[in-house]
């Protein structure tokens, strides 16, 4: 007794040994703390990149994707990147048919872990997490002749992406060129595009990733979900008009007119305070306000993307030249106002995402 005691220790620690062997430490993370900046490329090249910026750094990391999948290429234009639960979701639109996609990589490495392609990925726009492990993926579906008119086939869909198998689970039929996504407890409100044509705000339940609600006669055109604020109500952007609802009853609470429609809102911080980009300014207004007074001027300059830090506060805009050969510039300010420094990305920078 005493010697298979003896032996199945000795098995035990050989056992030990060998897992030890070929267990390798986990690669360091190279994103830390900072900011991916996703860079929408020139859409007939197909070069769109992602970016990262330290928030302790004015060194820009560019192409970071390729940077970490040598063989691989993004090959279209970045659209949106998220992250839920360790796996980030890269969402890639190519101008050849066939060949959108959404890149699953590792967030802290971001070498890739999987591909979605066609037919699960068709035009793919935004990504918001739905779940644990469960993400969305609004995609305008495949799209057809722009100058005839039917250049979005109605309705779009919802990817439902499984994290833990890498697999898109289902689609839900959503709205005409669906695309902003907004998620409220266990809903997502999902509009569409500014020049859709669609009116339709879609209520989708994350449990059963169901359609349980169209609402369609409170917007005069196509809905923008934004954010939720630090009530908890949803705002909407519909053309020239900020919007406030109240998620339990859908009762719109506010009409805010904004000067022209913007090019760019972030939320602040603490999430009382509407940034937004219109007629070459950029301007704020809270969300106790009723009217929107461009009186509230925070910068004499637009932006064709904000975004707020939500650590610091510091707000991120991003500037390009008309030319989209041409790298763009993301400039940083702190909530004071003060401008930190203008940093040099790649090009057509047009969103951000926090980590």
């Amino acid at each position: 007794m005493k010697k298979q005691l003896t032996k199945g220790i000795a098995l035990s620690l050989l056992a030990l040994i060998v897992w030890n062997c070929k267990t390798s430490d986990p690669e360091p993370s190279l994103y830390d703390t900072g900011v991916y900046i996703i860079n929408q490329g020139n859409f007939s090249s197909n070069n769109g990149t992602l970016s990262y910026l330290p928030r302790t750094s004015n060194t820009v990391l560019t192409n970071i994707f390729v940077q970490a999948n040598a063989d691989l290429k993004i090959s279209g234009g970045v659209q949106d990147y998220t992250e839920v639960n360790g796996k980030g979701l890269l969402l890639v639109d190519n101008t050849t048919p066939g060949q959108d996609k959404v890149e699953i990589v590792e967030s802290g490495t971001f070498k890739t872990r999987t591909t979605l392609k066609t037919p699960d990925i068709e035009n793919p726009r935004r990504v918001v997490q739905a779940g644990l492990n469960k993400a969305y993926v609004s995609c305008w579906d495949v799209s057809g002749d722009f100058s005839a008119g039917t250049f979005f086939k109605d309705p779009g869909y919802i990817a439902v992406v499984d994290l833990n198998s890498g697999t898109v689970t289902k689609k839900i039929a959503a709205v005409k060129g669906v695309e902003a996504m907004v998620v409220a407890g266990n809903e997502v409100f999902a509009g569409s595009v500014s020049y859709s044509g669609d009116k339709t705000l879609a209520v989708i339940n994350t449990e059963t990733n169901e359609v349980k609600e169209r609402i369609s006669t409170l917007f005069s055109t196509a809905p923008q979900p934004i954010a939720l604020d630090a009530d908890g109500n949803l705002w909407v952007l519909a053309g020239k008009e900020m919007i406030q609802m109240v998620v339990s009853t859908r009762a719109i609470s506010k009409r805010i007119t904004l000067p022209a429609t913007p090019t760019a809102v972030a939320l602040s911080r603490d999430k009382r305070t509407f940034f937004y980009s219109a007629s070459n300014r950029t301007y704020k207004f809270s969300i106790n306000e009723t009217t929107a007074s461009t009186a509230n001027l925070v910068f004499n300059r637009a932006f064709s993307a904000l975004g707020v830090d939500p650590l610091t506060g510091r707000l991120y805009g991003s500037q390009y030249p008309a030319l989209y050969t041409q790298a763009g510039y993301v400039i940083r300010y702190e909530e004071t106002g003060a401008l930190v420094d203008s940093v040099r990305a790649e090009i057509a920078p047009s969103g951000f995402y926090f980590r």
